[in-house]
C-alpha cells in the first residue's frame, strides 16, 4: 500500500508543516511517530521498520539549512542524498539549484514520502530505493548524509561509503548532532545550529547540531 493510500483513509496522523530550521520547506510529518508506526503496522498486518521518514531529524534539519544558505556550493551539481528519509535534504538541494537530485532510502514508505514531499515543495527529485552502502556514489558531485550516523552498525557501513565518495572527488556533507559515532579525526564542522524545539522525540535532550565535511575538502 502506498503512503498516499494511507493518507486518503485518514489514519496516518500526518500534518504538512514547515521544518523548524528550514521553514522554506514543508513536509508531511507524524504528530506522534510511535502511534503512527503502530497504525502503519496494523494496516500492513506485519512488523515494519521504524518510520524515520515521518520525523524531521535534527541532523537533517541542519544539513538542509546549510544547503539553503550556501546555494553556490550545490547549484548545477549532481547530488545524492543518502538515507534521505522524508526527502528534506534532497528538497533543499533542489531548491538550491542542483542540476540533478537523487534521494535514496531502503524503506519503500520513505520513497513514497519523498515523492509526496517533493511535489508539495514544487521541486524535482529522483528516488532510488535500496541499500547503496556497499557500492559507490554513482558519479554524484555531492553526497549528502543527514543524521545517518545514529547507530554504531550503520556508522560502520556509512563512513566507508562517504570516504570512498570523497576520495573519488565528490563533496561530502554530513548533518549530525554527534550521537557518539562521528569520526572527529576525519570530519570537521563547517556550521553549527541551535536545536529547535520541534524534531524527533529522540532529539529532545540534544542542544546543538552541526554540518561536517572531510578535513581539507573544498566547499
Amino acid at each position: 500500500m502506498t503512503l498516499n493510500a494511507l493518507r486518503s483513509r485518514g489514519i496516518d496522523d500526518l500534518s504538512l508543516i514547515p521544518v523548524p530550521l528550514a521553514p522554506e520547506i514543508r513536509l508531511f510529518l507524524a504528530e506522534d511517530a510511535i502511534l503512527f508506526w503502530a497504525r502503519l503496522e496494523a494496516e500492513a498486518g506485519r512488523r515494519l521498520p521504524p518510520p524515520f521518514w515521518a520525523s524531521a531529524w535534527i541532523g537533517g534539519q541542519a544539513l538542509a539549512r546549510y544547503v539553503l544558505d550556501n546555494p553556490a556550493v550545490f547549484a548545477g551539481r549532481r547530488v545524492l542524498d543518502l538515507a534521505s528519509g522524508s526527502g528534506l535534504v534532497a528538497i533543499a538541494a533542489a531548491i538550491a539549484g542542483a542540476r540533478e537530485v537523487t534521494a535514496n532510502d531502503i524503506d519503500p514508505y520513505a520513497i513514497a514520502a519523498i515523492e509526496m514531499n517533493a511535489r508539495v515543495n514544487h521541486v524535482a527529485v529522483r528516488t532510488r530505493w535500496g541499500d547503496l552502502l556497499d557500492g559507490e556514489s554513482d558519479g554524484a558531485d555531492v553526497v549528502l548524509a543527514g543524521d545517518i550516523l545514529y547507530s554504531p552498525a550503520l556508522a560502520e557501513r556509512a563512513l566507508p561509503f562517504l570516504s570512498r565518495a570523497s576520495e573519488r572527488g565528490a563533496l561530502v556533507f554530513v548533518g549530525d548532532p554527534d550521537r557518539g559515532h562521528l569520526p572527529h579525526d576525519w570530519l570537521e564542522a563547517v556550521a553549527s545550529y541551535q536545536v529547535p524545539m520541534a524534531g524527533a522525540p529522540e532529539d529532545a535532550q540534544i542542544e546543538r547540531t552541526a554540518v561536517l565535511t572531510p578535513r581539507g575538502s573544498p566547499s
